[in-house]
């Protein structure tokens, strides 16, 4: 494990020596002391950052070029996609097939962006026709400069892939600052780009406590771009931060998202698609369904089942066979995972199954998977991101009940409807207020296809060309192509 800071291509000690402590949600045990930057480490990475974007060759290169190195990152990703899957595992708590998936869904991510990168080359520009003959005109696209990408702890190393690999492929220069809960494979990216031959400067990655070195790499007026994914409430901060110097931002924010599933589908894939939409990830997920609107006629038979398969999902450490289902990230998220479900049933939400810590486990931050049933539609737990594996049923009585009942929500990431009339699955996804909304499943995610929400769920979108687009700047050029100059000044 990296123990110091990765700036300009060197490995940098804090300057003021701090650590901080990483803890195995699993164990509770203390399994790194990560090193903890400052105002001062954050000047220096972003001065490294500014440097190779304004003389270093990085920008300059072709888009070739840059993909020959983004397709060794993925390569050497890959060949070590085993360590960082249990790096990952340590830090986060996930299960390992879930890790080892994520972390090649990383490679994969790197892979595509050299194929963006290449398809730069052949952007010569748009020509724009214009109604004056006597000029030319076209619009070129650039890399947008110093981007500052600060990540989340539920998928730590796919959410840095999701926002370097676009970066670098865009040509620019990038100051990462991962999650004081999960900076293991963060650190370990560093080391890989260095391998792979990234010039010096054109990735650094700053671990460290929000305050201290998020707060600083936010403000920083020398950083041309934030893209950020987290929680409404840091969202809004960096938004109102990034406002004081007018910076180009994308932000991917929370969700409670809504599973629409109507009487016609089948139960048993139904209930599949529930328990992957809320368990994955132990329910960590910015877009999991975590609201699941059923038409009257199925709900009993749903709930029964559903309450019967949860049952069945293994709950322990993300390292041992079979687990389906690990512990949350933090002690401080699982006190606010558990303190939603008592604020639900203390507003009359019943629990049809799980809402504690499962008996067998001791130690470790588990929770049971948890369904909860009988709320109002104004009750905390069906209206806020609860971030853990905890379930909301309710019936609807029909489309127009359904659509009404999803969309009344402040977040709009992600959406899904289940149905066999395909007609109406067809209608009920377009009237769904989201950014994603999946047909007939949910939480499949393409690194090919857009990734974003409406309303409070964010700014912008991330992955496949639109993910590209975040870190390029528009540019119009035109030409005068006249024999003789307006003659307004001069006759």
């Amino acid at each position: 494990m990296r123990s110091k800071l990765f700036i300009g291509g060197k490995w940098i000690a804090p300057a003021r020596g701090g650590t901080f402590d990483v803890v195995n949600p699993a164990t509770e045990q203390v399994v790194f002391h990560a090193p903890a930057a400052t105002s001062e480490d954050v000047e220096l990475a972003v001065s490294a950052a500014r440097a190779a974007f304004d003389t270093g060759p990085w920008p300059r290169m072709s888009g070739k070029d840059r993909a020959v190195i983004l397709r060794r990152i993925a390569d050497l990703i890959l060949s070590a996609k085993h360590e960082l899957a249990h790096m990952e595992v340590t830090d986060n708590g996930k299960p390992m097939p879930e890790a080892i998936w994520d972390v090649e869904d990383a490679a994969g991510c790197f892979a595509l962006y050299a194929s963006y990168a290449e398809e730069l080359d052949a952007d010569t520009g748009e020509d724009i026709p214009l109604g004056d003959d006597r000029f030319s005109s076209k619009v070129v696209r650039e890399p947008v400069g110093v981007a500052a990408a600060i990540i989340p702890w539920n998928y730590p190393f796919l959410m840095a892939a999701w926002k370097v690999a676009p970066a670098l492929a865009a040509g620019c220069t990038m100051v990462l600052k991962p999650s004081e809960l999960t900076p293991l494979t963060a650190l370990e990216l560093g080391a890989i780009v260095n391998e792979a031959g990234l010039p010096p400067g054109v990735l650094n990655i700053v671990t460290g406590l929000g305050p201290d070195a998020g707060k600083p790499l936010s403000e920083h007026p020398n950083v041309d771009k934030i893209a950020f994914t987290g929680s409404v409430a840091t969202g809004s901060k960096i938004m109102a931060a990034a406002s004081r110097d007018i910076k180009n931002i994308s932000l991917e924010l929370g969700g409670k998202s809504p599973f629409v599933v109507f009487a016609d589908s089948d139960i048993g894939k139904a209930v599949e698609w529930i328990m992957f939409g809320i368990f994955w990830n132990q329910g960590q997920v910015c877009s999991a369904t975590s609201r699941v609107l059923v038409e009257e006629a199925l709900y009993p038979k749903l709930l029964e089942r559903l309450v019967v398969e949860a049952a069945k999902i293994r709950v322990g450490n993300g390292l041992d066979e079979g687990v389906l289902l690990g512990p949350l990230v933090s002690s401080g998220q699982q006190d606010r995972v558990l303190a939603a479900i008592e604020q639900g049933k203390a507003e009359g939400a019943r629990v049809a199954y799980g809402g504690g810590r499962p008996s067998a486990l001791k130690t470790g931050y588990f929770l049971e998977p948890t369904v909860l049933v009988d709320m109002a539609e104004d009750s905390f737990v069906w209206k806020e991101e609860i971030f853990g594996p905890v379930v909301c049923i309710k019936p609807f009585r029909d489309e127009a009940d359904a659509i009404r009942m999803a969309n009344d929500s402040r977040f709009g990431l992600a959406a899904a409807v289940m149905s066999e009339d395909k007609p109406r699955a067809e209608r009920v996804a377009r009237a769904l207020r989201a950014g994603i909304v999946w047909i007939n499943c949910s939480q499949p995610t393409f690194s090919e296809a857009p990734w974003g929400g409406f309303k409070q769920s964010g700014i912008g979108r991330e992955l496949g060309r639109w993910g590209l687009a975040n870190y390029l700047e528009i540019k119009q050029i035109t030409t005068f192509e006249g024999q003789e100059p307006w003659g307004w000044y001069i006759k």
